[in-house]
């Protein structure tokens, strides 16, 4: 995998993130501040790591599972692994000024 088609697909990563919701926040994942991590190797094997809002969230197989799914359908990633983390723990301040205003916490 070259730099450029690293890049093109980590930014197409991102853009499939950008698709994925809890069910009971009307906002993405991304821009919650839930994924704290992504490497895409030159193996083209992907590691994500995620946290959720709360860690006894009733959606967190679903939504970790919408993750792997949605981005093992990117071309040029081969395997994905979502790792599901509570360290450092999520708080509001994680979320994008898009998120914030959403939610009215501006």
């Amino acid at each position: 995998m070259t730099q450029e088609e690293k890049l093109k697909t980590e930014e197409r990563i991102v853009e499939v993130l950008k698709t994925v919701y809890d069910p009971e926040i009307p906002v993405d994942i991304y821009n919650l501040g839930l994924v704290y991590r992504i490497d895409l190797h030159d193996d083209a094997t992907l590691d994500v790591d995620m946290t959720l809002t709360a860690p006894n969230c009733p959606a967190a197989d679903f939504i970790a599972e919408d993750v792997r799914l949605k981005l093992s359908g990117i071309e040029g990633v081969k395997e994905v692994k979502v790792n599901l983390v509570f360290e450092p723990e999520w708080d509001k301040d994680m979320m994008s000024e898009e998120a914030k205003l959403e939610l009215g916490f501006l």
